[in-house]
C-alpha cells in the first residue's frame, strides 16, 4: 500500500517554483507518490520534468491530464520525454474531464468511453513500441517516432462510471477515482474493475483514490468548509454519480479528517477495501487557521507507521 499526496483538486495558489519545492519536501518526508491535477494552473507534465530534475525516488503522477483536448500522438511525446527526463518515474494518468470543461472549448464531448478505450490503446503502441497503426470507429492514425531513454510507463484512466471501469479493466492499469469514498469503493468501482480485468484475464490492476484530507478536532467545522470548497465537484454529473453510488450527500461526506488517531483508522480502511494508492489532497480549515504543513507533519506520521 502507499500513500501520496494530490494537488490541484483546489487552487494551489502557488507558482511553478512553490510547487517544485512542494514536491522535494514530500520526497523527503518519504511519501510514494505525487499526483497533479490538469487544471487553470501550471501544465503539469512541465512542472513534473522540472521536480524530476530535483528528486530521486518519488513516483510523478497526472491525475488527470484531460483527453478531448489533446491528441494522442502529441501526448504520448511529450509524456515519453518527460518519462526519459526523470529517469522513468512517470505515471501517466488521463480521462475524458466533464462535458462542460470540454464544450466550454468548443470541443465535441462524445463518447467518453469509447474515446478513452481507443485513446489509452493508442498511447500504449507510441510509449511502449514508437510507432502505431491504429484503425478506430474514433481514431486513424499512422505514426512513429524514436523512443529514447524512455520505458513503457503505467497508463491510468479516471474510471468511475460502469463503462470506463471495463476500460480500466481490459485495456488500462488501473483507475484513478475522485470523490469515490470507502462505500462508492467497496460496492461498486472495485468490483467491477476486479471483474473487468479478470475477464480479459488481466492481473489485478492499480486503485488510485483520491480524498480530501484535513487535521483537525472540529469535525463539525471541518464538514462545513470541505462542502464549501469542494462544493463544484457535487454538481458535475460524473462525480455527482459516484457520490450518489456511495450514498452521499455531497463532498463533504467523503472527505476524510480528524485527529491523527480517527485518520490513521480512516486510511486503514481504505487498504482493508482494496485501495492500492492512496493520494490525499490536504485542506486547511478557517476556525483553526491550520495550514498545509501541520497536515503534512501528521500524515507523515501516519504513512511512518504504515513503513511507506
Amino acid at each position: 500500500m502507499k500513500i501520496g499526496l494530490f494537488m490541484g483538486a483546489l487552487p494551489t495558489k502557488m507558482n511553478l517554483h512553490d510547487q517544485i519545492k512542494m514536491i522535494i519536501d514530500a520526497e523527503k518526508r518519504g511519501f510514494d507518490s505525487f499526483w497533479f491535477a490538469q487544471t487553470g494552473e501550471t501544465d503539469v507534465l512541465t512542472t513534473i520534468a522540472l521536480a524530476g530534475k530535483e528528486t530521486e525516488n518519488i513516483e510523478l503522477a497526472t491525475g488527470v491530464i484531460p483527453i478531448y483536448t489533446r491528441h494522442p500522438n502529441v501526448l504520448a511525446q511529450q509524456a515519453t520525454t518527460v518519462n526519459a527526463a526523470i529517469s522513468n518515474r512517470l505515471i501517466l494518468g488521463i480521462g475524458p474531464s466533464h462535458r462542460p470543461n470540454t464544450e466550454r472549448l468548443g470541443l465535441k464531448y462524445d463518447r467518453p468511453a469509447l474515446y478513452t478505450r481507443e485513446y489509452v490503446e493508442i498511447l500504449r503502441d507510441l510509449t511502449t513500441q514508437g510507432h502505431t497503426n491504429y484503425q478506430g470507429d474514433i481514431f486513424n492514425i499512422e505514426s512513429s517516432f524514436n523512443l529514447i531513454d524512455s520505458t513503457p510507463m503505467p497508463i491510468m484512466i479516471s474510471a468511475l462510471a460502469p463503462m470506463m471501469l471495463k476500460v480500466a479493466g481490459e485495456v488500462a492499469d488501473g483507475t484513478i477515482t475522485w470523490m469515490a469514498g470507502l462505500t462508492a469503493l467497496r460496492r461498486h468501482v472495485i468490483p467491477k474493475l476486479n471483474t473487468a480485468s479478470a475477464d480479459a484475464q488481466r492481473e489485478q490492476l492499480r486503485v488510485v483514490a483520491g480524498v480530501p484530507f484535513s487535521v483537525t478536532d472540529d469535525i463539525q467545522n471541518a464538514k462545513i468548509v470541505a462542502g464549501e470548497k469542494f462544493q463544484n465537484y457535487g454538481r458535475l454529473e460524473n462525480y455527482r454519480r459516484i457520490l450518489d453510488y456511495g450514498e452521499a450527500g455531497g463532498p463533504s461526506d467523503v472527505a476524510m479528517m480528524g485527529n491523527e488517531v480517527r485518520l490513521a483508522e480512516q486510511i486503514a480502511q481504505y487498504f482493508e477495501a482494496g485501495v492500492t494508492d492512496l493520494i490525499l489532497a490536504p485542506f486547511t480549515t478557517d476556525i483553526q487557521n491550520e495550514s498545509n504543513l501541520s497536515n503534512l507533519d501528521v500524515l507523515q506520521s501516519i504513512a511512518t507507521e504504515y513503513n511507506v
